[in-house]
């Protein structure tokens, strides 16, 4: 069985360690732990990863957080899976950082990445990951935190909880979302 594994995220090095590239920094995460590595392919860097007979298709959508969509429907299409072997990882302001949760469905959130993709699919009923990064900024200053670099504390914890979220992906293909669900929205 195939998944397909997005990770959300804005192209270019001045995004690569920000709060809001958290999405692909745990797909890069897996594609080297797995020696594996990406390619650049249509409206996404690509990489599969296979583990314990499983196959994982990562993507990292060249096409920025807002049009996030269309590379989500492009990639379903293309290796033919079930928008229920679906999984989107983002950042999440709501949560306090490192926290992690998983949900089957629900609302974007207000984030634009997801918006986007609950357009193009017409639907919420894809499985998400939402990355706590916490919300340690002042009024009117939500767009400076999330695009700002992780502070010394929270690169000191960040490698430990990016592993966690390797975890969870990896047990979602394996003991199935529901199981996930319980394992890790509760740590």
């Amino acid at each position: 069985m195939k998944y397909l594994i997005a990770g959300l995220g804005n192209i270019g090095s001045e995004y690569a360690e920000t709060r809001h590239n958290i999405g692909f920094k745990i797909l890069d995460a897996l594609a080297g732990a797995s020696n594996s590595f990406f390619t650049t392919d249509r409206y996404a860097s690509v990489c599969e990863v296979r583990h314990k007979g499983k196959t994982f298709v990562l993507i990292k959508p060249s096409t920025y957080m807002n049009l996030s969509g269309n590379a989500v429907r492009y990639w379903l299409q293309q290796e033919k899976i079930d928008v229920g072997q679906l999984m989107v990882i983002t950042d999440d302001l709501a949560l306090p950082y490192g926290k992690i949760r998983i949900r089957q469905r629900g609302s974007d959130g207000g984030h634009n990445g997801l918006k986007h993709i609950q357009q193009i699919l017409g639907s919420d009923q894809y499985i998400r990951m939402r990355f706590g990064v916490g919300n340690a900024f002042s009024k009117g200053h939500q767009v400076d935190y999330v695009l700002g670099e992780w502070n010394a504390e929270e690169k000191e914890h960040l490698d430990a909880h990016i592993k966690k979220c390797m975890d969870a992906v990896f047990s979602f293909g394996h003991i199935g979302i529901e199981r996930t669900m319980n394992f890790f929205n509760t740590k």
